[in-house]
This record gives structure tokens, sequence and C-alpha cells, in this order.
């Protein structure tokens, strides 16, 4: 792909543009650079050309598809131009050139500076990494626009399986960047976020349930020395070779844990409710020694203490050596004043035939008198 350049405006095929254009998005939320300034990310735009063929064959060279204008922060307009057929006799052979132009902003602000991320997406939706790319920082105050005029070539696009339904997508990303002198916050985890949602790199999977899992080796060694073990050991060639089975763990369990070796945070619980997924999530920290993510289901779980769950917290404490916790259920035992529905529970069932040194001291804490 050819580097950005800047170009004048030319003019839209109105048809083109109702027939081919399916919708575009804004979202505001607070990304942060390094350096002196400070970069928002100001809109998100995803561009579905539908109908690719007859839009190929209706809009000629120089002629472009216009995308609606949406605002970012409140005040700067965008819009994004598709030319199916090449801005320039040059570029007839390609999908290009993809533009961004920048309105004038308001009166008050007099500079703008922005920059975008330009990704096509394949046909399931994930951006392809070798047509991703970022431009450089452009001062759209002068109203010039900017992009890629060799984006793909059309061979290309139609022979790789791009197009789903005669249809391809693109996802334009704005970020709007602003003077701040204070020394921004570390945005590490958002960009190894950005690549657990890629396959940039990947060298191993992982098959739980009928769900496939990318990952790259040396993230998760250097998160959990369980991985390490089994990815850098007498394991490796093993591992090599095809994905790794992972039966006795959930999905969405193993993709909260895969979240957070990567980004040091734990995504919003789909399927399970917040309890499972927290015991679930303990017996995993444990199970590849990770006690950063194991001492925060703990002390989640010590919120969790009730009638209904005591028992199973109690269970897993003790299988996972965790004294503190165990402690706190078996005070919650003795002074609980509704143990009779706690016997009800299947974790108490589980307990009496299974656990006989638990009940003894669940015995002792409740009946501290010498048992004869």
């Amino acid at each position: 792909m050819r580097p950005p350049v800047r170009a004048k405006p030319t003019t839209t095929s109105p048809t083109a543009t109702a027939a081919a254009h399916d919708a575009a998005t804004s979202s505001a939320s607070n990304i942060v650079a390094g350096g002196a300034m400070r970069r928002y990310h100001a809109a998100s735009m995803k561009i579905n050309i539908a109908n690719y063929s007859l839009a190929k064959a209706h809009v000629p060279n120089s002629k472009r598809i216009d995308t609606p204008t949406i605002r970012a922060r409140g005040h700067t307009c965008w819009h994004v131009g598709v030319f199916l057929n090449g801005r320039d006799a040059e570029d007839a052979d390609y999908v290009s050139f993809l533009y961004l132009d920048g309105v004038a902003p308001a009166a008050e602000e007099k500079t703008v500076y922005a920059q975008a991320v330009f990704s096509l997406l394949d046909i399931e939706g994930n951006p392809v990494p070798s047509y991703t790319n970022t431009t450089v920082l452009v001062n759209f105050s002068e109203e010039w626009m900017w992009g890629y005029k060799q984006f793909i070539k059309r061979e290309t696009l139609e022979n790789r399986q791009y197009l789903k339904d005669d249809c391809f997508s693109v996802r334009i990303h704005v970020f709007v960047m602003k003077a701040d002198g204070k020394v921004p916050p570390s945005n590490l985890h958002q960009h190894f976020g950005d690549l657990l949602l890629s396959k940039v790199g990947a060298d191993v999977k992982f098959q739980v349930g009928e769900k496939e899992f990318d990952a790259r080796r040396l993230v998760l060694a250097a998160r959990s020395p369980v991985f390490k073990a089994e990815l850098f050991g007498r394991m490796r060639e093993s591992t090599n070779k095809s994905a790794i089975k992972i039966d006795d763990m959930e999905e969405e369990v193993f993709e909260a844990m895969l979240t957070f070796i990567y980004t040091d945070a734990l995504p919003e619980t789909k399927q399970l409710d917040e309890v499972t997924m927290i015991q679930h999530l303990f017996v995993a920290a444990d199970r590849y020694d990770l006690e950063r993510l194991k001492l925060i289901c703990e002390r989640s779980l010590y919120k969790h203490i009730e009638t209904g769950s005591v028992a199973d917290i109690l269970v897993l404490a003790e299988q996972h050596c965790c004294h503190q916790l165990k402690e706190a259920c078996l005070e919650f035992l003795r002074t609980s004043s509704s143990l009779d529905e706690v016997m009800e529970t299947d974790g108490f069932g589980y307990i009496l035939n299974n656990c006989p040194g638990l009940v003894k001291e669940l015995l002792s804490k409740r009946f501290p008198c010498k048992l004869g």
C-alpha cells in the first residue's frame, strides 16, 4: 500500500452514494497518547459497500461515494469518500482513494489536528492486518483531505473473499489531538487489548468447548508461570502441532481469564452470573498461578458470602488454600441465624459427604464446647 496522500475534493456521484453507503456512527471515549498532546477517540465509522458489483459499474474513475457527515467531539465534522475505480487514472485498478475530509472547525477552535485508522474488515467483521493503516497527524483546519489512494487492488478484494454477499466493509477510527501539558496515564492495557482482539502475531490456539482462541506464547508466559512451563518447557513440541484442548473450563471463563492476562482487567459477565463467574475464575487463576487474579476473585468472594453461596465458597477456600476466606465463611456459619437454610443447599450436602474435616471445624466453631 502506498503512503497516504493529500488531495482536493472531486465531484461526488449522488446515486452511488445513496445506493452503496450503509451507515456511519460516532462514539466518544477517552484514549490517551504520550507527549504534549492528548489523543481522543472522536468518531468511528463502519462503511458497508453493498451491491459492490453494481456500484463499481456505476461509479467511474475519479468519482466517489460519500458517507454522511458526522460530528467529532461536538464541533468538528468528518466524512469519508470511497473511489471504487480509483481517484486518478493511475489508480484505476484500485478501490482507492479512501479519504478523510475534515470540515472547518468552529470559530473558537483555531486548529484541529487529527489522524485516522483505516481497516478493511474480513467477512467475519475482523480487521485485516495487512490492510489496517494509520495516517500521520494532519492539521485539518486547512480543510485538506487525507487517506490512501491505493488502498486495495480490486483484484485482491474480489479474489481473497473479503466480499460477502457482494458487500465489503471498512471501519475508520478518527482521533483528534488536543494540547495538554499533563503527563498522561499508561494506556498499555488498551494496546494489549487491541492485540488480543486481532490475530497479528498469534502463535498458539486453545480449543475450549466449541470455540477457538488465538493467543501469543510470550504474553502468556510473561503472565503465568504455568503457561511458561507448558509453552516453553518440555511440552512445547506438542503445543506447536494443534490447538491445545481445555475440557474442564467454560468458554466464557477462559475468555475472561485471557482478557485479564492481556489487560489486567476483567470483562463484563455475559452468560454466567457474577458469583458463578468469580468462583470459576478463582479456580482458573489458581490453576495457572495468576496470583493477582486469584486475589481479586478472593476479595470479591468475601462480598458474596451469604446463605446460598457460603458452602460453595467454603469448599473453594479449603481446596485452594485460602485460609482467610475459609475463616470468613466459618465465622458466617458460626453466627448465622439461618443455618437450617444453609444446610439445605447442595454445597452443604457436598461438605457433609466429602469434607469431614470441614464438618468438624464447623461444629467446633458453632459449638465451642468439647465434643464428648
